[in-house]
């Protein structure tokens, strides 16, 4: 599933790519964080659309949580088990959720 999500994110071209492996870690809200960057509103609320349909299309998988579709600032698409943050850099930069869960394991996917 991961792999998917890594792939519909690229289609739209999100920069800093980035998947947070939690599962080490105790009291963990998820096993795996994937966070990314768009460059405008329009940008983000694709990315989250095409993650969306993607894995509706080719896993027959829903989202259990889908938030911030009104603001475009930060999208969370939550499948339970992987949870996509797609930030506005800015934002991304205010929540630093990179930093906030530094303890787990990080892996970056370079854009093409």
């Amino acid at each position: 599933m991961n792999a998917l999500i890594i792939d519909a994110i690229r289609d739209i071209k999100a920069k800093d790519i980035v998947q947070l492996d939690l599962r080490k870690l105790d009291e963990r809200p998820a096993d795996f964080f994937i966070i990314c960057s768009g460059e405008s509103s329009t940008q983000i609320h694709a990315i989250a659309n095409n993650i969306y349909k993607r894995l509706k299309d080719e896993l027959q998988l829903l989202p259990d949580h889908y938030e911030g579709r009104q603001s475009v600032l930060w999208v969370l698409v939550d499948y339970f088990s992987t949870v996509v943050h797609i930030f506005y850099p800015e934002t991304r930069v205010f929540y630093d959720i990179e930093e906030l869960w530094n303890d787990a394991e990080r892996t970056g996917f370079n854009e093409d």
